[in-house]
């Protein structure tokens, strides 16, 4: 009997304990930049996501205008610079042999077939120039400015298919501030490959936006995963604050 008191004792005990530990709040790791091992990324800043000409701007607009992504993504380029930041940006490009994929996931047929981020060539810019895969206009002296490190074109989503981790591996960077578009996909996406590759991750939640579709909101659903999975979850102004304190 007493035993069996115990029992359902100890099992009362682990159920407090699992209703307090589901109702906490998550814990908030922070990230503290170094001066010497940290770096902004920066997905997609191209004219498809962010301009009202891009070809996604039907589904991706209205959440960039309420984030303010344009600006703030601004706000994080100009920081970089002027603080001594580096700066990494990791494209979206789709050439002529790509678009010959045997097999492909929704969001994939649905690029493909409006021709986001086209281009005619790895070797060619013909026709670039303003072009949906080019970058916004007002980003260009930012990233042409022969500093920023533009890697190769990631084909899916994550950096696991271009060169994004080398480089940052071979500048000693070991912290990552990362925003850019879009949120649930590529930008989530870098998130969990940075971090399973041991990257620190401060994800700045109003310098991406996602697509809002009928009874789905991709950027409210990537704040729970970026939330549970990055080190850090800061805004623009909270971390253009910790970068000029550099």
């Amino acid at each position: 009997m007493q035993n069996t008191i115990k029992k359902v004792a100890l099992g009362l005990g682990l159920m407090s304990a699992m209703v307090n530990v589901s109702q906490a709040d998550l814990p908030d790791p922070g990230m503290i930049l170094g001066s010497d091992n940290t770096a902004v990324v920066i997905t997609d800043p191209q004219n498809d996501f962010l301009s009202p000409s891009g070809v996604a701007w039907g589904v991706v607009g209205k959440s960039v205008v309420k984030n303010g992504t344009v600006a703030n993504l601004d706000s994080l380029f100009k920081t970089a610079k002027t603080s001594n930041i580096p700066v990494f940006v990791s494209p979206h490009y789709y050439y002529p042999h790509d678009h010959k994929w045997q097999h492909e996931g929704s969001l994939e047929v649905l690029m493909h077939s409006i021709k986001m981020f086209d281009r005619q060539g790895p070797l060619s810019v013909k026709n670039f120039k303003g072009s949906g895969a080019d970058w916004l206009e007002q980003y260009k002296p930012y990233i042409n400015d022969g500093k920023t490190v533009v890697t190769s074109p990631h084909k899916m989503y994550g950096p696991d298919s271009n060169d994004l981790v080398l480089q940052l591996r071979k500048r000693g960077i070991d912290k990552v501030i990362l925003a850019g578009m879009s949120s649930n996909l590529c930008t989530e996406s870098h998130m969990r490959e940075l971090i399973e590759q041991g990257f620190e991750v401060q994800v700045v939640s109003d310098a991406t936006a996602g697509a809002i579709l009928p009874g789905m909101d991709a950027y409210e659903a990537s704040l729970i995963n970026f939330r549970m999975i990055a080190n850090s979850v800061r805004t623009t102004e909270q971390t253009v604050k910790q970068m000029k304190a550099l």
